[in-house]
């Protein structure tokens, strides 16, 4: 897509979602008050969090409080690694988070409180059962791996994006056993558990066709990418227009998350930048200034940021320990979906002010397609004006003092660096 496309899909997002017909996941189709909870971390898995899902199940209630519409769970199959990111037999839906009857109790727990369930989608890859390549349950032969891969075992066609060595890739140009064998074990393994929303994994190794097909064979109520890509932060356009391209190479039938926006509160929170965080044209910087419907927010998740406390877990990618509330007042006080990351709420006792966040959130009415009115972005400060369906919402973040001008606002909650209000 050109960037003069990208310009006019910025001026016109919501026409462009509202063009995309029934492909769009309802969720995402524009003033959603969706709010995701990410439902684990990188060490929830096996020896480190034994009965995972019991864990889970027993914080459905203090979830559903919060105000949290979704829970995003792990993948949910047989994996030969812990964290289930392998895929092994599909069809086995007991892992090293808890057994098939454990999870379908946790899922329908909180379909029954009313959050919808997201399950994590690993089809870029398989691995075989006692080999590189032997797949089971369901049986599929070397057919359904691409012909350039590592292990020069596969007969399929060659790969339709980035390949991964973790594993064998995966030929989605196959019909009869890659694409019908995903779209029987959506519809037949994983929905009659409860779920009816997908967040897909590493969506950089095959087509955005294929995610999009998956999508919506499955009549996916949410549908999210992991897009994580390289970011060169003075060109920030390119990184998010490539977002922009794989949710338009979906049919518009998968947002995606906002690794844009990810990568500049990065820096801002490290380094002060907070001007980053507007474009030339005054609106927010990232994937939710040009398409905020579609733009999953977070401040970090299971592979860029700590676990269970600071230093621990993947950490590739995090904001500074310290900034993670400053974080959490951006997006949640922001258009798009904003996610929250599990171990903050829990491990890092970080329950009640994410909650005085979420009911900020809630009371002004702010949605995925709020406008946001950009008051400063400066060096050491950013502050915003955003308009809910009910009221206004004003926050900003950085060391630098600042308050809405006017009468009527109301302080709803501060921190360090943070504060928002609410009129």
């Amino acid at each position: 897509m050109k960037k003069s496309i990208i310009g006019m899909l910025a001026a016109s997002a919501m026409a462009v979602c509202a063009g995309a017909g029934a492909a769009t996941p309802p969720a995402q189709s524009g003033n959603s008050q969706a709010v995701l909870l990410q439902g684990f971390h990188w060490n929830s898995s096996g020896y480190r969090s034994p009965n995972w899902y019991n864990i889970l199940l027993g914080n459905v209630g203090d979830l559903k409080t919060m105000g949290f519409t979704h829970v995003w769970f792990p993948p949910p199959s047989d994996s030969a690694a812990s964290q289930g990111y392998l895929p092994r037999q599909l069809n086995v839906l007991s892992s090293s988070y808890g057994s098939s009857a454990e999870l379908t109790n946790v899922v329908r727990a909180f379909t029954n409180n009313g959050i919808k369930a997201v399950a994590d989608i690993v089809v870029n890859h398989r691995v075989g059962t006692t080999n590189w390549s032997d797949f089971t349950n369901p049986n599929w032969t070397l057919h359904t791996i691409v012909n350039n891969d590592e292990c020069n075992c596969g007969l399929g066609n060659p790969d339709t994006a980035l390949g991964f060595d973790g594993g064998r890739d995966l030929d989605h140009r196959n019909v009869g056993e890659v694409q019908n064998g995903i779209v029987t074990w959506l519809n037949h393994t994983l929905k009659p558990v409860g779920f009816s929303g997908m967040r897909i994994d590493y969506v950089r190794g095959f087509s955005p066709s294929y995610a999009g097909q998956y999508a919506n064979a499955f009549g996916a109520e949410f549908c999210v990418g992991e897009l994580w890509n390289d970011m060169n932060l003075n060109d920030i356009d390119a990184h998010r227009q490539e977002i922009m391209n794989w949710i338009n190479g979906t049919g518009n039938s998968c947002g995606a998350f906002d690794f844009t926006t990810k990568g500049l509160l990065n820096d801002a929170l490290a380094n002060g930048n907070y001007w980053r965080l507007r474009d030339a044209s005054g609106k927010p910087q990232g994937a939710l200034g040009w398409w905020p419907a579609m733009s999953v927010t977070f401040v970090d998740n299971h592979d860029t940021g700590p676990s269970e406390s600071c230093g621990n877990g993947q950490n590739y990618w995090s904001v500074p320990c310290g900034s993670v509330m400053e974080g959490y007042a951006y997006v949640l006080s922001h258009p798009g979906i904003p996610t929250v990351y599990y171990p903050h709420i829990y491990n890092w006792n970080l329950k009640t002010p994410i909650s005085a966040l979420m009911a900020a959130r809630r009371t002004a009415g702010v949605h995925s397609t709020s406008p946001v009115a950009i008051q400063q972005a400066t060096q050491g400060l950013y502050a915003a004006i955003i308009n809910g369906n009910t009221r206004q919402l004003a926050m900003k973040i950085g060391p630098n003092s600042w308050s809405p001008a006017g009468s009527g606002w109301v302080l709803q909650t501060s921190g360090n660096h943070y504060a928002v209000w609410i009129k």
